[in-house]
């Protein structure tokens, strides 16, 4: 069995983490919050870590979780960070959403020091974390994926070789351009119905029954219909995700229109309170301004 390392015990970390221990690898462990680790101890026997840099000297294979590219930086390059502790020759494997271009720059900096690195970033929300079936999208040299790619199996069910360093991040950021302004659609258009008298769930019948078929729309509405806005991908780190997405399009001159206007209303919603809130709470801003609720028939 490995001796692997695990960064960040949130939403998505905490299950991938157990998730490698169910496979038998040790697996040190770092959270902001300590009582997690301990949490984990508990439950599956991780062995906590005071500082990622205790975790990495720990590892040979060392994964990470983390909210945003301001943290991937700290723990991977700053003060008691991965790269104080990680041996050469050792693996670092980030599944965050950061920027492609400050990943790019981990995996230089790292390569400095003989420490190989893959941006791996994972969809799939929480039932994915839980059930070990999410999606890797990688970017970095093959050869180096296919060395972590067994200790990726215990947490994931698809695995898509994207390219260099960087690549595996557009991927993801692209995929959840798409996701993000079908998921706008999809406000618009059942406030839209619901505001007319069209019962939303035979709305949804319609749409799953035509053209407009989307399995985010499948998945999540009946989730709207129940008023269960249960966090499995918040708005917050989606309003983080879409700010990316709309700096890689700075970057490579790329247009964005449809974006932007995802931007600003998942602005309105984190203003509005809904930022710890999955992502379809951000309905209740539409609604809020047409003033209609879209939810089951009462006359069910």
């Amino acid at each position: 069995m490995a001796k692997l390392g695990f960064l960040g015990l949130g939403i998505m970390g905490y299950p991938m983490a157990r998730n490698l221990l169910k496979k038998g690898h040790t697996v040190a462990v770092w959270s902001h919050t300590s009582a997690k680790g301990e949490a984990l101890k508990a439950e599956a026997g991780a062995v906590p870590c005071a500082t990622p840099r205790e975790v990495a000297a720990q590892a040979d294979v060392i994964f990470l979780c983390v909210g945003d590219t301001e943290m991937a930086e700290h723990v991977i390059l700053g003060k008691d960070g991965l790269i104080e502790g990680a041996a050469p020759g050792s693996t670092i494997v980030d599944t965050s959403t950061i920027a492609p271009s400050m990943s790019v720059a981990i995996a230089n900096a790292l390569a400095e020091k003989s420490i190989q690195f893959l941006g791996a970033p994972v969809t799939g929300s929480k039932p994915g974390a839980e059930g070990g079936t999410l999606t890797f999208m990688v970017g970095g040299e093959q050869a180096v994926y296919e060395k972590a790619k067994p200790y990726m199996e215990a947490m994931g069910a698809n695995f898509y070789y994207c390219g260099g360093q960087g690549a595996g991040l557009h991927a993801k950021l692209t995929q959840n351009l798409i996701l993000s302004n079908l998921l706008q659609a999809f406000n618009e258009g059942m406030i839209l119905c619901s505001k007319a008298g069209v019962d939303p769930e035979l709305m949804l019948d319609i749409l799953n029954n035509s053209a407009a078929r989307s399995g985010l729309v499948a998945f999540k509405a009946p989730y709207v219909f129940a008023r269960n806005f249960e966090t499995n991908f918040s708005i917050k780190w989606m309003h983080k995700d879409v700010g990316l997405m709309l700096q890689s399009g700075d970057e490579q001159g790329v247009p964005l229109p449809l974006t932007g206007l995802t931007q600003q209303m998942l602005k309105a919603a984190i203003a509005e309170g809904y930022g710890d809130e999955d992502i379809c709470a951000s309905i209740k801003v539409l609604e809020r301004i047409a003033g209609v609720e879209v939810k089951k028939s009462e006359k069910q």
